[in-house]
């Protein structure tokens, strides 16, 4: 049988990892896959340095859109990323009848509602396995290996630069500023880091992740997104005292009222596997009804990891290449005409919405019935209280401190009245800084 023609755009990291990969283990590929793959463009602005890469047997072009028109590609490989041209090039391949395999998150979680219509409509495959926790099949796990089962949550360690930043101010004491520089000098963030460090990459991960646990649209636009930027060393430090790990969560979950959707730090029990991923790595727990919980552990980036995920994308175009569409796999798990519509009976909820427990690190007067005012102004919001510590004086501030922190565990309770509770505590004279919130996950 002919083997299947890939057109590549971008040899980036991921895309040489891909053709590393492929090159490698080619034998062991077409033994999976019932025919062979072949990279047989490339499109890249840097020509010498694909050609340096990929040889003279590939052939090598400056502009995408001559990949496009090639009418013996069967596959296009987008590894641009962003939105702008990457999304026009994808929506050009699909027009012209070719299958898609994408590792951009961000442009799927954007645009994803379009991307998928269009492909549906032209009976063709957009596969995206390498858009999420990079190595770690958790697309193929939540679309097929758990179809049987209604999900319940799902939350995950999606993004390995802020993970490493926590794991490094956990073992060292070190504030975040202090950290994230390291993280850029080892190559672990970017220059501008600012997707990763407030939560924007993970957003667009879980948002995906959420369309296909729950058969909704993807809708990053309702996700709500907070970074790690302001989280100090001292509350990993307490947090650790309390049994518990800080790490930045994608978080979705089933409730009576809607789906929730949101990336922000947590607090997760240090007995929990999850709790226990460090560095960069990635890790996404998965809570079913029929099969309980499971978590996927690995690589989220790297070449090859995310050429593995590409290159089993590939492998599945392969099989299925000649499939009545009708009878693939869909995109999102669900058939297109079950998807619930946005905002129906299953609405992304609006944070104030949300309910779960919290971390709050208070800086106060150390001074007689500052407790007692604060307890007083939770259990008036209806928020009841599950442990209250308080550090010594001179723990916190140095011999002869007149300050000190109050660490308070909450129950469950609806963000809106934590937001409000908070509000009115953060306006006592006694109240010395903002108030450090952080929400408390059990993952049971």
């Amino acid at each position: 049988m002919k083997p299947i023609q890939v057109g590549l755009l971008g040899i980036g990291t991921v895309g040489s990892g891909t053709f590393n990969v492929l090159a490698r283990n080619q034998d062991e590929i077409r033994r999976r896959a019932g025919r062979g793959i072949e990279i047989a463009m490339v499109a890249d602005l840097d020509t010498a340095r694909a050609k340096s890469l990929v040889g003279n047997e590939v052939k090598v072009v400056g502009d995408a859109r001559e990949v496009l028109a090639n009418p013996d590609i069967d596959v296009v490989v987008e590894l641009i990323g962003g939105y702008g041209i990457a999304k026009a090039l994808v929506l050009e391949a699909i027009a012209a009848g070719k299958h898609v395999v994408t590792a951009n998150k961000a442009l799927l979680a954007v645009h994803g509602t379009e991307i998928f219509k269009a492909a549906a409509e032209k009976g063709v495959i957009v596969a995206y396995e390498a858009a999420v926790a990079g190595g770690i099949p958790i697309i193929k796990a939540l679309r097929e290996g758990l179809t049987a089962n209604q999900i319940q949550w799902v939350a995950g360690i999606i993004n390995g630069t802020t993970n490493f930043i926590l794991s490094e101010m956990r073992d060292k004491g070190l504030d975040f500023d202090v950290v994230l520089k390291e993280a850029q000098r080892l190559g672990y963030a970017e220059a501008d880091p600012t997707f990763d460090i407030e939560g924007v990459d993970a957003a667009h991960k879980a948002t995906l992740m959420s369309a296909i646990a729950f058969g909704i649209p993807v809708q990053f636009d309702k996700a709500y997104v907070e970074g790690i930027t302001k989280l100090a060393a001292a509350d990993i430090k307490y947090a650790e005292q309390l049994g518990y790990r800080i790490k930045l969560l994608g978080i979705t979950k089933r409730t009576d009222k809607g789906i929730e959707l949101r990336v922000h730090p947590s607090l997760v029990p240090a007995k929990r596997l999850i709790a226990n991923v460090e560095g960069a790595m990635n890790a996404v727990v998965v809570n079913g009804d029929a099969v309980g919980t499971t978590l996927y552990y690995g690589k989220g980036a790297g070449s090859e990891p995310t050429a593995s995920a590409v290159i089993s994308d590939l492998v599945d175009i392969a099989r299925l290449h000649e499939a009545d569409p009708a009878h693939r796999v869909p995109p999102l798990a669900f058939q297109s005409s079950s998807l619930v519509a946005a905002g129906g009976e299953l609405p992304v909820l609006p944070m104030a919405d949300v309910v779960t427990s919290y971390y709050l690190r208070i800086r106060v007067s150390d001074e007689a019935g500052v407790l007692a005012k604060i307890t007083g102004i939770l259990a008036n919001a209806g928020i009841s209280i599950d442990a209250v510590l308080q550090r010594e004086a001179d723990e916190v501030g140095g011999e002869g401190s007149t300050q000190t922190d109050l660490i308070i565990l909450t129950h469950d309770t609806r963000e809106g009245d934590m937001d409000r509770a908070l509000a009115e505590i953060q306006g006592l004279p006694t109240v010395l800084a903002p108030i450090n919130r952080i929400r408390k996950e059990e993952l049971n």
